[in-house]
């Protein structure tokens, strides 16, 4: 028989139950907002004012969330790891010092995971900040700070599963990330050096000099050249262009292949034409210690296919094109 797209009866009203879902994780989230106040800005000012690193520990659904937070503080510039509670009794304690924030999130505020390893964390001269659902808990009565994560209820339709809860403690987790990082002034260039392996690390972290073709390579002709001779650099440099210089080599122009074409429109005589007649003078450059988003912000907004480096003493340094920003992904 044909497979059918038609909901089959197990599957008739799981819209409908997602939707549910989604709302009341939702609203989960809201009532967040409420309940941040002075308790949270003191987890935030414990934070900053010590000078070790957050440790983050939980068990069960909890640890995963634990995991993303500790993830989420180290990315953002607030040095942290996470510690499994059970392993926490093992023997990784010994990874926490005295000028050290713990962060511990359970939902019930009693797992025994925890609340085992607390008077050791106290010990150790460590604060604690609790996440729990419940203020009344011997988690949240032993911490120096407890942030509430109580939600109305779970988004499981047997009120069992971490689902709300969960939600609920990952959002609040972001929200002292976040907040970590305004303090801190982190920028979005010290986000690009601790994830230099992505888009926005390529962004931030690649300058002109990494990417255009040093002077060497950059085909160059003086201004008293004829039109043939820049014809000829220009094809053999692959680069659509060729830079026009000075006997001390500061460019003076660029003649690039749409010069050619709108000098080609006017009727100029390929023979005779010189150089200096067809060329764009003054062009437009840049430092080789500029980002190379600056370069592909610049060639976009001149509508320029070409742009070239100089140096501080305003010698040609090198050159680079479109192309060369796509292959360095920077565009």
């Amino acid at each position: 028989m044909p497979e059918t797209s038609n909901p089959q009866p197990a599957t008739r009203g799981a819209a409908a139950l997602a939707r549910r879902v989604l709302r009341i994780e939702a609203s989960a989230v809201a009532a967040l907002a409420d309940r941040v106040g002075e308790e949270f800005e003191r987890a935030v000012a414990m934070i900053l004012q010590r000078t070790g690193r957050v440790i983050v520990t939980g068990i069960g659904k909890s640890g995963h969330i634990a995991r993303k937070l500790a993830a989420t503080l180290a990315s953002t510039g607030t040095p942290a790891y996470f510690v499994h509670a059970a392993e926490a009794a093992h023997g990784d304690l010994g990874m926490i010092t005295a000028e050290d924030v713990v962060i511990a999130l359970s939902y019930s505020g009693s797992s025994e995971e925890l609340l085992t390893i607390v008077p050791l964390v106290k010990r150790q001269g460590a604060r604690l900040i609790s996440m729990t659902g419940n203020p009344a808990s011997p988690l949240a009565r032993e911490a120096d700070v407890h942030l509430d994560t109580a939600v109305a209820e779970e988004a499981c339709p047997l009120n069992l599963a971490p689902t709300a809860s969960t939600t609920a403690a990952l959002a609040l987790g972001d929200a002292l990330a976040v907040a970590l990082l305004d303090a801190r002034g982190f920028g979005a260039e010290d986000f690009a050096r601790s994830h230099p392996g992505g888009a926005l690390g390529r962004r931030l972290l690649t300058h002109v000099r990494d990417v255009m073709r040093a002077a060497g390579s950059v085909p160059a002709v003086a201004s008293d050249a004829s039109l043939s001779d820049a014809l000829l650099q220009v094809t053999r440099g692959g680069m659509g262009m060729t830079a026009v210089v000075d006997v001390d080599g500061r460019p003076l122009g660029i003649f690039t292949d749409g010069d050619l074409r709108r000098a080609l429109e006017k009727g100029c005589d390929v023979r005779t034409a010189r150089l200096a007649e067809l060329m764009t003078r003054n062009p437009h450059t840049i430092s080789p210690d500029a980002l190379a988003v600056e370069a592909a912000e610049m060639m976009e907004r001149l509508r320029i296919s070409q742009l070239i480096a100089v140096d501080a003493d305003g010698r040609l340094a090198g050159a680079l094109t479109t192309h060369d920003l796509m292959q360095a992904k920077v565009i």
